[in-house]
């Protein structure tokens, strides 16, 4: 295998592995709380959560045209390639023959995908109107952020860089660590390549241009200050939460 290979591997195993499922259940309770459902991204297990508030709702730090866009277009985009990708590798297993030297091309879209689908679901439900400020001082969010980054502020100022840092497309994460114990901050390419066995991402920054570029140009920086107005510090401390429970 060669070390491209074996990098592309180990990110993909710590995006879409064992804390899928916190994800599908975040996603499942947003939706009771806004009586809407998750609706199909195709035939197949993965499906397309709803924003939990309106297009609009983020202005004017992110605008509701990039909003939809970001989520019935691309976000919707990966949900539908996630499940092709499973189904056209269960076609290569039942068929067998030549189509078997396709696994390698098949279960690339299937980790690009997939993780693109779990990121997007985590960050629709840390964001919200009128967030923004610092997690609370004495919730466990904010005492691991204090302990593990110095302040608040330090973290912020970490995190940023990270993202706006990112070359080409990806994210900045905040990661749990669950051998450690501790949160670390991640700066992942495209949306699988980059990260770590076993963390659980607790909140992100999209850098992809889609994400910013309507309103913000090549104005990176200037998106990633924005971003941390409308952050939902306590759904964060709540994914934290779950993420210590399954730990």
């Amino acid at each position: 295998m060669s070390e491209v290979n074996r990098r592309e591997l180990l990110g993909t195993a710590a995006v879409v592995g064992g804390w899928f499922a916190l994800n599908q259940d975040l996603s499942l309770a947003a939706a009771q709380q806004t009586g809407s459902t998750p609706t199909a991204g195709g035939e197949g297990p993965y499906a397309l959560p709803p924003l939990p508030y309106d297009y609009a709702d983020l202005e004017p730090h992110l605008d509701a045209q990039t909003m939809k866009l970001h989520h019935d277009m691309h976000h919707a985009a990966y949900v539908k390639g996630a499940n092709a990708a499973l189904a056209e590798l269960e076609k290569i297993r039942r068929e067998g023959g030549d189509g078997v030297q396709r696994i390698r091309a098949v279960t690339d879209a299937l980790t690009f995908n997939t993780a693109g689908h779990v990121l997007h679901a985590m960050l629709w439900e840390t964001l919200k109107k009128d967030g923004g400020g610092d997690p609370r001082a004495d919730g466990e969010l904010g005492k691991l952020i204090t302990r593990d980054f110095g302040s608040p502020e330090a973290f912020k100022a970490h995190l940023s860089a990270a993202a706006v840092q990112v070359q080409g497309s990806g994210w900045g994460l905040l990661c749990y660590e669950p051998l450690a114990k501790r949160l670390i901050v991640l700066q992942v390419e495209k949306q699988q390549n980059l990260s770590v066995w076993g963390v659980v991402p607790l909140m992100g920054i999209d850098v992809w241009e889609h994400a910013y570029y309507l309103k913000y140009q090549n104005k990176r920086a200037d998106y990633v200050k924005a971003f941390w107005n409308v952050v939902n510090w306590d759904a964060i401390d709540h994914r934290l939460a779950t993420a210590l429970k399954l730990a």
